[in-house]
């Protein structure tokens, strides 16, 4: 009877650790705000708006002068917004309006991450953009960073936007796993984030950005991406970068031309 108990048992525990795992590798959330706008010379308000599921979700407008677009900016899977500052002043820089947020979680944001939370929160934050501060879909370009890029690519897949950047972000959680947990068969993850099959049907205009050093999401994630991508009719743009992930910061300095096609 113990055998049998513990045959049972095994597999059960085992189950559970993964998802545990799951969960731990996948969010690295931090709530202290340790800089803001204004600690770098830039105007913003805060910005707090409750999700279709109630949760509330904190985040910075950024403004500009007589700005034709808006960026809706869905950061990586580690910090919070006040780690992307150095970054947004350079986005700025380009008389781009920012909306940054953190996901439930993260920051001030209250509740805990998950993928479905993390799809509504951007999509709580696209809605802000439209009817509290004016925006025409046409005027929004939704950008995401590592993890961001899978939440701006499936807001981008139901919403009709500007355009699409992403960083340095990867295919499908299945894909990730199988490099860092090759052991781990990819059916037990809850967690899909399955972008390669989103971003085919997504005809707005799409850049996409990526190391060849990424030393957390090698450039094939990237390449792979950017293969699946709709196209010839939608039109879409590759960008290597270096210096490691999310180096956007040093690269954008010598390419800044590649935004304004948005």
């Amino acid at each position: 009877m113990k055998i049998i108990l513990l045959i049972i048992a095994i597999p059960i525990i085992l189950f559970v650790f993964i998802r545990y795992l799951e969960q731990k590798s996948l969010y690295y959330p931090f709530r202290d705000i340790e800089i803001t706008p204004k600690d770098i010379g830039l105007d913003y308000e805060d910005v707090h708006i409750t999700t279709d599921d109630g949760i509330e979700i904190h985040g910075w407008f950024i403004p500009v002068k007589d700005p034709s677009r808006v960026l809706l900016f869905n950061h990586g899977n580690g910090g919070n917004i006040s780690h992307r500052l150095e970054k947004l002043q350079m986005l700025h820089a380009l008389n781009l309006a920012i909306l940054i947020y953190d996901y439930r979680g993260y920051g001030l944001s209250k509740g805990r991450p998950s993928e479905k939370g993390l799809y509504l929160d951007a999509d709580a934050m696209f809605v802000y953009l439209l009817k509290e501060k004016g925006y025409e879909p046409d005027q929004i370009i939704a950008y995401g960073e590592s993890l961001g890029g899978a939440v701006a690519i499936e807001l981008t897949s139901r919403r009709d936007l500007k355009g699409l950047i992403i960083e340095g972000s990867f295919s499908s959680i299945k894909d990730i796993a199988r490099k860092y947990f090759p052991f781990i068969p990819s059916f037990i993850y809850k967690t899909k984030y399955d972008s390669i099959n989103k971003i085919d049907d997504i005809t707005v205009p799409k850049l996409i950005m990526h190391s060849i050093d990424d030393e957390i999401i090698p450039l094939k994630f990237g390449v792979a991406l950017f293969d699946a991508a709709a196209g010839p009719m939608s039109p879409k743009r590759n960008m290597s970068l270096k210096s490691g992930h999310s180096c956007l910061n040093s690269d954008l300095q010598s390419n800044p031309f590649l935004f304004y096609n948005y």
